[in-house]
């Protein structure tokens, strides 16, 4: 079975058949977690890269600014991290961390903000079989089909973007008016809402071919749900199997991750709820955890 793993604030604990089975980097805060095929990245109080080689953590690359490190993947590009005030590096093999110059060009990108004011940030990374996309909190999400040379806008940046996941199915992107969907490369949306309580969304990831999908009222909703819908379209259904008829707080956008036979996602409170029917019943296998910054799930541990 896949495991869970969730970076807290207090380190990496992992779960494996419903049952904690370990913490790593203990006494760090582990801010975000992606997959490299069989290996793992993660930051680390939001200054360091780590990496793991044969299953082992190696030495990471901290930054040298004062900018804070706020999501990573590992893509056709590079390893991608993307930074406070909406800047990307690359993570090279020898030379630590390489601003990615064309990011810094992109069309549009004196238009990116917040809401209250602040620098806008990075805030997820994912690619397809033809292009990566960076999502920018609030700057939509620009692309790029070179690597990672140049790059383009696409999805309007009033969409209010919060999570992007890409695939061969296409680009789903969580934002504050519901699900946006793209089938040709970030080129054209569409946009999904039907049978959601309220059109504002933080994560999506995809589990098979269900979508899975978090849903509020706006960015302090006591009124949060999780939904699951089918990718090719119609409405989606509340998630109420094995959990509260409401949440408290957002599921926020990297709590909540799945693969093809497992469904996972994290809460305010510190709870873990995981699927293995796409969505349609879940158990806690996890409480009373520290603040918890992202969940994924990966294959089993090598035996």
């Amino acid at each position: 079975m896949a495991r869970i793993l969730v970076g807290a604030a207090d380190g990496l604990h992992v779960f494996e058949d419903g049952r904690e089975g370990g913490l790593e980097h203990a006494g760090r805060g582990v801010t975000a977690l992606a997959r490299d095929g069989e290996e793992l990245w993660a930051i680390l109080d939001r200054r360091e890269v780590r990496r793991t080689v044969d299953g082992r953590w190696s030495p990471g690359f901290v930054s040298s600014s004062d900018a804070s490190m706020t999501c990573l993947a590992a893509t056709r590009a590079g390893t991608l991290v993307g930074l406070s005030e909406a800047r990307l590096v690359r993570v090279g093999e020898t030379t630590g961390l390489e601003t990615v110059a064309g990011f810094g060009s992109v069309e549009g990108r004196d238009g990116w903000s917040t809401p209250w004011g602040g620098p806008p940030d990075t805030r997820s990374i994912a690619e397809d079989e033809d292009a990566v996309y960076v999502n920018v909190h609030v700057g939509g999400i620009p692309r790029s089909r070179d690597g990672g040379t140049t790059w383009e806008p696409t999805i309007d940046v009033d969409a209010d973007v919060h999570r992007v996941w890409a695939g061969e199915v296409g680009v789903l992107a969580a934002g504050a008016h519901g699900l946006s969907v793209s089938r040709n490369g970030g080129d054209t949306w569409e946009l999904r809402s039907d049978g959601l309580h309220a059109r504002y969304c933080r994560a999506v990831a995809l589990c098979s071919d269900t979508v899975m999908l978090s849903a509020s009222t706006g960015p302090r909703s006591g009124r949060a749900a999780l939904y699951r819908g089918s990718l090719r379209g119609g409405p989606f259904e509340k998630c109420t199997t094995g959990l509260p008829e409401w949440f408290g707080a957002n599921i926020d956008s990297a709590w909540l991750d799945a693969s093809s036979e497992l469904a996972a996602f994290g809460t305010e409170d510190g709870r873990v709820f995981a699927s293995t029917d796409e969505g349609a019943s879940w158990a806690e296998v996890a409480s009373r955890l520290p603040p918890i910054s992202c969940v994924i799930v990966v294959g089993s541990r090598p035996a």
